[in-house]
């Protein structure tokens, strides 16, 4: 799949869920109700045990019903190393200057960790294609309105604090789309094995950005 596929992949349907799993175990059966509630683009943290395993059995798994990502990188080592295992695009929790310049080396979508407007437009600068708000939720969506009057080129996907009450609110405020973790793939219904609430979840979130869009 190429870069482009996999960046109009995750902007339709405009939602990416995050899992931070305490255990490997139940991850494929996450991935399989998320995308059954719509949900394609999925993020498996570098804090999840065996997570480039994991990465390398969901892509062996759902091949390209899925979209799947590495979260929580912080170098180009571990960004090669999930690459490899089949990683589709890379997201860091900070800018990493570093880690932008090998995506694009390599040609795979980079999302870059920021808060602050200088550190949003220095990763764009440095080539982010995606600019990872974190966290979110102490800003808030007329956060995101703000940066984006001076700022409108920039691709915005707001991640911590984002729920399916908030999403929406997101997208009207001009981000591209959204990232959620334990308000989608909470820890309850990793341990509880609850697979159809979380793709009643997964389901809502789509439904949510959709409406913002006006689809």
């Amino acid at each position: 799949m190429t870069k482009d596929q996999i960046i109009s992949g995750l902007l339709t349907p405009g939602v990416v869920a995050i899992i931070r799993a305490d255990n490997s175990e139940q991850l494929i059966d996450a991935s399989r109700a998320l995308i059954d509630g719509g949900v394609s683009g999925i993020e498996i943290t570098m804090t999840t045990p065996n997570a480039l395993q994991v990465i390398a059995d969901v892509r062996r798994v759902f091949g390209d019903k899925v979209l799947a990502g590495v979260g929580s990188v912080l170098d180009v080592k571990t960004a090669q190393a999930a690459i490899d295992a089949g990683a589709e695009y890379v997201i860091t929790p900070v800018l990493k200057p570093e880690v932008i310049a090998f995506c694009n080396k390599v040609d795979k979508p980079i999302f870059s960790g920021s808060y602050t407007p200088t550190e949003a437009q220095t990763a764009y600068e440095l080539g982010a294609d995606f600019i990872k708000i974190f966290p979110a939720d102490g800003l808030g969506p007329k956060y995101i309105s703000a940066i984006r009057g001076p700022l409108p080129h920039l691709k915005i996907v707001p991640t911590g604090g984002v729920d399916v009450n908030t999403a929406g609110d997101f997208i009207k405020a001009g981000c591209v789309a959204v990232a959620a973790g334990s308000s989608l793939v909470s820890k309850d219904i990793l341990k509880n094995k609850d697979w159809a609430k979380l793709t009643n979840l997964a389901s809502q979130f789509i439904a949510a950005v959709a409406k913002a869009r006006g689809k």
